[in-house]
């Protein structure tokens, strides 16, 4: 785990030191838009990898852990790896979650791209550099630098 990230609402998300994740996401996490835009059950917890990350960097792009919105910042899973219902462990105090869906990209995350398009995120054209929802599994603490398996 290469970060963990909040914020009160809106993008981007911030890094901090721990959070505890709950069946509804991260404790002190929250969106601007309600569910079933965002949040909920099966949008609890938001994933991205610090490899996507570091090619859209590469390309030109103002990206950085936590600002498409993930809660958390993966190291060495390929985003296009995972599929539906697959499961990660996080850490030793039980934290488990589930992947439901693939992340729409959307506009509040266009000021990260150096041309503005959102959709290079898009799973349907970059399935490697898609983010993921996840359902929790069952409740735990997170912290950068947790073993996912």
């Amino acid at each position: 785990m290469v970060s963990v990230n909040v914020n009160e609402g809106g993008v981007p998300k911030l890094p901090v030191d721990e959070q505890w994740v709950g069946d509804m996401g991260l404790a002190d996490d929250r969106h601007l838009e309600p569910v079933p835009s965002h949040g909920g059950p099966y949008q609890a917890v938001c994933l991205y990898s610090i490899e996507a990350i570091d090619r859209l960097v590469a390309e030109g792009h103002n990206v950085f852990p936590g600002a498409f919105g993930e809660n958390l910042t993966l190291q060495g899973i390929e985003m296009a790896s995972l599929t539906e219902g697959d499961r990660l462990v996080i850490g030793d105090g039980g934290l488990e979650i589930e992947m439901t869906w693939n992340a729409a990209p959307c506009t509040k995350q266009a000021q990260w791209f150096s041309d503005g398009r959102f959709a290079r995120i898009s799973h349907k054209t970059h399935p490697n550099e898609a983010r993921w929802y996840a359902r929790v599994v069952s409740e735990g603490p997170v912290r950068p630098g947790d073993a996912v398996r």
